[in-house]
């Protein structure tokens, strides 16, 4: 067995054609839906319905967009900024909450550490669709129902950031870095904002990226509060373009296409330290 790639990481190994071949056939799957709406909502009518489909981009997209945005019981913009606001809150908050419970489930030594995670990771095994029910009579108790507040406050820690930022901090910060800290007379919360943080950005911005599009994307619990309501999310907008008897196809992927642009600029800002976290936890040992 050669030893040429003995103790390389993954990113170091040159690639030779076949990687990009595939690569490329990968890609062109991949993008290809979000092409082909894009496709779909720059067309008129008539080219949606025309056999075979156009695979060029046509030119009506601005007169679809303009009527997303002026349909009087859609309200798309408000649905865009409720989004951007939701996704936002929920993702600051998870990444804060999930960080500072894996350095304490990492780093500290207490009592039922680890039966503590296993309850954790258990809870990952539960559909969230098994707690709608009660989740509504507890947010009807203190009166969020049918408010942006009932959709955020689900979702301001997950059980799956918590796992995955205890795996990483685990191996990214060394025990040696902690003790002397602490040492050096820094407190907890000043280990884990002066040494944790900074070591494990690729990491948050990982989580963070996951967590802004499952938020952006989740449809269930916003379509079971603000359906009905002048304050939807994009979803819960997009599924109002959908409905009717007679569904104007160009008009909802123009729509859908409107909703994706922001995910794909946050990946293309956060791209880099994106791989970075990935490939960094792909070489801890």
């Amino acid at each position: 067995m050669s030893t040429t790639y003995v103790n390389r990481a993954p990113q170091d190994t040159p690639g030779n054609w076949r990687t990009y071949l595939a690569l490329g056939v990968v890609l062109l799957f991949s993008a290809f839906p979000v092409y082909w709406m894009f496709v779909i909502s720059t067309s008129t009518d008539e080219a949606v319905s025309a056999s075979p489909p156009a695979l060029l981009p046509g030119s009506q997209f601005l007169v679809n967009a303009t009527e997303v945005f002026t349909l009087n019981d859609v309200f798309f913009t408000a649905s865009l900024i409720n989004s951007v606001v939701v996704s936002s809150v929920i993702t600051v908050s998870t990444l804060f909450f999930c960080s500072l419970a894996g350095f304490a489930f990492a780093k500290l030594r207490f009592k039922g550490r680890n039966a503590l995670m296993v309850v954790v990771v258990l809870t990952l095994t539960v559909p969230s669709q098994l707690g709608v029910v009660a989740l509504y009579i507890v947010m009807d108790k203190i009166g969020w129902n049918q408010t942006l507040l009932a959709v955020i406050a689900p979702g301001l820690v997950s059980a799956f950031g918590v796992f995955y930022m205890r795996q990483f901090i685990a191996h990214a910060v060394p025990d040696e870095l902690v003790e002397s800290a602490r040492i050096d007379g820094a407190l907890n919360l000043r280990v884990y904002w002066s040494i944790v943080l900074p070591a494990i950005r690729p990491a948050l911005a990982v989580l963070g990226l996951l967590t802004f599009v499952m938020a952006w994307n989740d449809f269930q619990w916003p379509l079971i509060q603000l359906n009905g309501t002048d304050f939807p999310t994009s979803m819960v907008a997009l599924s109002d373009l959908a409905s009717g008897n007679y569904v104007i196809y160009r008009r909802v992927l123009a729509g859908a296409f409107i909703a994706t642009v922001p995910l794909i600029v946050l990946l293309l800002i956060g791209g880099r330290q994106i791989v970075r976290g990935i490939m960094e936890g792909a070489v801890k040992s």
